[in-house]
């Protein structure tokens, strides 16, 4: 499933990855380069298997683990409030 931010969250690419602030709270995330490439897959439309098959590509990790990364990350970012 493709990936929305809530109006409320701000995002800036940095060096080292994606920031991300919750306007709502002030509170902020930093994702690494795996993160941003997830994110970035995700808003674009893609759904999870392309976030997966990016990382495998781009990163050279078995496929188990990056499964596990972009559900960990897909779920996170939705039970904190920040994605639907």
């Amino acid at each position: 499933m493709a990936l929305r931010f809530g109006p409320d969250v701000s995002t800036t690419e940095t060096d080292y990855g994606t920031v991300l602030l919750d306007q709502r709270s002030g509170n902020y995330w930093e994702l690494n380069p795996t993160g941003t490439l997830v994110v970035k897959t995700l808003l674009d439309g893609g759904e999870e298997a392309a976030a997966v098959d990016a990382l495998v590509t781009e990163f050279d990790i078995d496929r188990p683990r990056a499964e596990q990364d972009v559900t960990a990350l897909v779920r996170e970012l939705r039970e904190s409030g920040l994605a639907s």
